[in-house]
């Protein structure tokens, strides 16, 4: 008889489901769209690096909670505010590092000294930390002291998103070895392939149910769905709308992601607000829900999702206009702004899923309102440069497709990044912007929320920043044989001891 390949895999199907062993299996593999391209945890504020090394290899002081909104105890069991710029943190004691070193006051310098280190580029500092400088006191061996200049009231909500790492690790480079005080080892990292992570049976807290996990890459969302569906893989966290066709094994979910593209106004001819104007109008939102987007998504109006305060609910989406489009560009352009000048367009493959068609049908928008836009699709890597400052040079108009974060409930983790003229993601210089994000960043309250509220409305009515496109849905298919359920948090980490495994 003729063995085909898939009697072999129907063979070898059954003889895993007779084997006690199998039954026994603890281990999981995870397959993602992205490759990872680097593992440090000072990128975690990436979601291709954050999904492996968040929390499950290293930790946080404080971790915020989505579905509660609290912020728990995680490397600090606590905190209080000593003055307006000053807080207090007590470490867990006996917290080990994967290195047997234990967890003290100098780790904590060390991260947010590192993460704020130019030279380095660590995605963290720069996301997060803007013009924040800090300094640090240790107390006693537990007890450590962060004074932020300018103060922050939301100090301990900011540290959640510091992964800490061992005053040991190497300054001037990434490492590519994550020594972290996490439930889980970095055991192994393929470049390009795959990586490894095991069960930390020496972890401070409960230990895990899984004990292994193993990532695989593939950058085809449908494929990585497919390997799902045919046991090569236990979860895809983030599949195609087109490929969430099975309700028993996928599942939808907010995951507080705003999908946008970032317009470079400082160049021309995008330094001229008409043009900003118009690249907004001259794009069908409404085209792209339920085909290249989720039918779930909703057209965004700002930065930030719903659920942040200072969310300003009086803006409105860009509606589809494609005459007044072209007419405020023959405005422009008989005023002398250069708006036939090539508009590059930057993409990153798979950000999301469809990401490559979405460019591509916003590509024909802008060139039937008249635009003269170009696109190139980039991995991550190479993406990165033209998302992160120093921009590449010569420097060229430009329009990168963005999608971010904001799970934390606050613009802080937003606003400067985006929008002042120093953030590390910004490609806007406005004073008045700049003020309104140094004076929200200090405020607490009432006034706090106004003020943000005012900044939106400013950077996205009066001064127009972005093109906003969708607050995001995601899709993730998980395995029959797994407990696990998405949140709005997976979309940034995906914490394996969060899982669990059905009854066999």
């Amino acid at each position: 008889m003729k063995l085909t390949t898939a009697t072999l895999l129907a063979f070898a199907s059954m003889t895993m489901l007779a084997s006690p062993a199998f039954a026994q299996d603890k281990n999981v593999t995870v397959v993602l769209t992205e490759v990872l391209e680097v593992v440090d945890p000072c990128m975690a504020a990436r979601s291709d690096v954050g999904r492996v090394v968040l929390q499950n290899v290293s930790e946080t002081l404080t971790e915020f909670d989505p579905g509660t909104s609290k912020l728990l105890p995680r490397l600090a069991t606590e905190w209080e505010q000593v003055n307006d710029t000053t807080w207090r943190f007590k470490l867990r004691p006996g917290v080990k590092f994967h290195d047997s070193s234990t967890l003290d006051p100098a780790d904590i310098e060390f991260s947010l000294k590192r993460n704020k280190t130019a030279a380095l580029g660590c995605e963290v500092g720069a996301k997060y930390f803007g013009a924040t400088e800090f300094t640090t006191k240790a107390i006693d061996d537990t007890t450590v002291e962060v004074t932020s200049n300018p103060g922050s009231p939301i100090l301990p909500l900011l540290l959640s998103i510091l992964p800490i790492q061992p005053s040991e690790d190497p300054v001037d480079k990434f490492t590519t070895t994550p020594n972290g005080t996490g439930p889980y080892k970095f055991a192994a990292w393929d470049v390009g392939q795959s990586a490894t992570l095991v069960r930390n049976d020496d972890y401070w807290g409960e230990k895990p149910v899984v004990e292994k996990a193993t990532y695989l890459f593939r950058t085809d969302a449908a494929v990585a769905a497919a390997m799902v569906l045919a046991g090569e893989a236990d979860i895809a966290p983030n599949i195609a709308v087109q490929d969430a066709t099975n309700p028993e094994t996928d599942l939808s979910y907010p995951n507080s992601e705003t999908s946008t593209l970032r317009i470079d106004a400082t160049l021309p001819p995008m330094n001229d607000r008409r043009v900003r104007e118009a690249l907004n109008l001259a794009i069908d939102r409404n085209a792209m829900i339920g085909t290249v987007f989720a039918p779930g998504v909703v057209p965004a109006t700002q930065q930030v999702p719903p659920t942040t305060i200072g969310f300003n609910k009086d803006l409105k989406p860009w509606p589809y206009d494609l005459e007044r489009a072209k007419k405020l560009l023959a405005e422009a352009k008989a005023d002398g702004v250069p708006v036939e000048t090539e508009i590059q367009m930057v993409g990153r493959i798979n950000i999301y899923p469809n990401a490559t068609e979405v460019m591509e049908g916003i590509q024909a928008m802008l060139l039937e309102a008249g635009f003269n836009a170009t696109l190139q699709m980039f991995e991550v890597g190479e993406w990165n440069r033209y998302f992160v400052k120093p921009y590449p040079e010569p420097r060229t108009p430009n329009l990168v497709q963005c999608q971010h974060d904001n799970a934390k409930g606050d613009p802080v983790f937003t606003a400067f990044v985006k929008h002042h003229t120093e953030g590390a993601h910004s490609a806007m210089s406005d004073p008045e912007t700049d003020k309104l994000i140094t004076e929200a960043t200090a405020a607490s309250g009432d006034e706090r929320t106004a003020l943000w509220e005012k900044l939106f409305a400013h950077v996205n009515d009066e001064y127009i920043a972005d093109i906003p496109l969708f607050y995001m849905v995601g899709f993730s298919r998980v395995g029959p044989r797994l407990d696990f359920k998405p949140t709005i948090a997976t979309n940034s980490e995906l914490q394996l001891s969060q899982i669990r495994f059905k009854a066999q």
